[in-house]
């Protein structure tokens, strides 16, 4: 007997075809299937009449396949723990414990993940944070409330000395509901495709454009390809950006202000380029259901690549300066260092996942929208630390814009939208879209009526926060804004 259904990226599948398989057979499947090479991209539940239904979709990505099983927990409440076998299970078990009460027997570490410190809701306790004991043992608490203009998370270090033995990270502070809010305004799909702009305010065409995709496949249209290509064009422009931004920070951190002074100006020419696209810089309105609302017209196409010219000249120069700099290679270079073997393990995605090893790309792995029309190249560096997260952004730049000037120049003929059909009744789909960060997943269920049942969100930074905290143990406590720079995770994307 099948234990799981197969399926490819944006392909809806019926979901009386996913297997559904006692706990003990549904653990068993799932261990089988990450020893057989197969990663986790979502774990989530769906409260049913007869208990609680557990649905797990794994990614084979070397023959760009997806496979989907289930099990349901009923009034027992609680189901043998795969964590203890498969470590990148331990956050989504989290989760499904504190949104269901649902105990996977064997866990680790059983604590919530948004709530316990949040004050989410008033009846909640506090959850203890983890203790070491021992001569010269301290903590350091920063936040939630931080120096900068960033979001709110705290951070809790275990140090003797100067080194940190263990970092505890507790977000959940800016927790909206937003799955939830997909569930109460499904009749308002122009409100869903804003929701969706607002997952992540940096990521906007990222997790816009994977509602769209999902929305778009339960409708059973594609849209034009004139319309894929634009939203490539807008996708890699985003990641150039932030990319950007990202070095000018980390340049910032080793006080080499010459490099963010660089850096931040040609983000500033990036976003801008967004800004005369579709009148807002984070991309905001660019993506539709069925298409894109803005067309690139030929004065659109030139000054394109005018900008992209001048940023990609900028761009080789000041890395140039910035990684043949003895002074800031020597804070970036072997600090912060995450292994493959690590990575693989927690499941890391995007371009820390890259600079750990991990071959990752949701462009080539599982192709999608105007990237099934060519090739995208992954590539890897070894080193897993701070210079690897910043060098592979230095390289995703330089690829992004040659993949932006190739695109505009062949940009074809075609419409701009096309109104989707009906959403599919009782289907599952799953979209999984490349943001500058990484894996971008939504998965998306409909009942009987075509209507929402389910609607599922992972920004990339749910699996990264743990990468942080493992990056920075063995480091001195003044290494971690160049360690959590290098990252650049979003908070709200993870609080949801």
């Amino acid at each position: 007997m099948a234990t799981s259904a197969a399926f490819k990226n944006l392909q809806p599948v019926p979901v009386t075809e996913i297997p559904r398989l006692s706990p003990a057979e549904f653990r068993r499947a799932m261990v089988e299937d990450a020893e057989a090479g197969r990663r986790i991209v979502l774990f989530f539940g769906d409260r049913e009449p007869a208990g609680v239904t557990l649905t797990a979709v794994l990614a084979d990505d070397d023959r760009s396949r997806l496979f989907a099983a289930s099990t349901c927990v009923g009034s027992e409440a609680r189901y043998p723990a795969i964590t203890p076998d498969v470590p990148a299970f331990h956050l989504f078990e989290r989760e499904v414990y504190e949104e269901f009460g649902l105990e996977p027997v064997g866990h680790p570490w059983l604590k919530p993940v948004r709530r316990g410190i949040a004050g989410i809701n008033p009846a909640e306790a506090p959850t203890a944070f983890f203790r070491m004991e021992g001569d010269e043992v301290h903590e350091v608490g920063v936040g939630p409330i931080h120096a900068g203009v960033i979001e709110p998370g705290h951070f809790r270090f275990s140090c003797q000395g100067e080194d940190v033995h263990h970092l505890e990270i507790q977000l959940g502070f800016q927790h909206r509901g937003v799955e939830n809010l997909f569930l109460r305004r499904r009749d308002h799909p122009a409100f869903l495709l804003r929701l969706a702009e607002s997952i992540a305010g940096d990521s906007v065409i990222g997790h816009a454009g994977a509602f769209a995709g999902a929305t778009e496949a339960l409708g059973r249209i594609l849209p034009a390809r004139r319309a894929l290509m634009i939203r490539v064009i807008a996708q890699e422009l985003e990641r150039i950006g932030i990319h950007l931004g990202d070095l000018a920070a980390l340049a910032g951190d080793v006080a080499y202000l010459t490099g963010q002074s660089v850096y931040g100006a040609l983000r500033t020419k990036i976003i801008n380029t967004t800004l005369a696209l579709c009148g807002s810089r984070f991309g905001r309105g660019l993506i539709a259901v069925g298409g894109v609302r803005f067309d690139v017209t030929p004065e659109g196409r030139a000054a394109v690549r005018s900008v992209l010219e001048e940023v990609e000249e900028g761009a080789r120069l000041a890395s140039a300066v910035l990684f043949g700099s003895g002074s800031v290679l020597a804070r970036f270079e072997k600090a912060g260092i995450v292994y493959p073997e690590t990575a693989r393990q927690i499941g890391l995605v995007g371009p820390a996942a890259r600079a750990s090893g991990l071959a990752r790309d949701v462009r080539s792995d599982h192709p999608y929208g105007g990237y099934a029309y060519f090739p995208v190249h992954k590539m890897t560096l070894t080193s897993g630390d701070v210079f690897a997260r910043a060098y592979i952004r230095s390289v995703e730049i330089a690829q992004s814009i040659r993949l932006v000037r190739e695109q505009i120049d062949l940009l074809p003929e075609g419409d701009l939208l096309h109104p989707p059909g009906p959403p599919a009744a009782g289907h599952l789909v799953v979209s999984l879209a490349e943001g500058w960060r990484g894996e971008i997943a939504h998965a998306a269920v409909t009942d009987d009526e075509g209507r929402l049942k389910r609607y599922k969100i992972k920004d990339p930074s749910f699996h990264n926060w743990f990468g942080l905290a493992m990056a920075v143990r063995k480091n001195g406590i003044s290494d971690f804004p160049i360690c959590n720079k290098s990252f650049n995770l979003s908070y709200c994307g993870f609080d949801l």
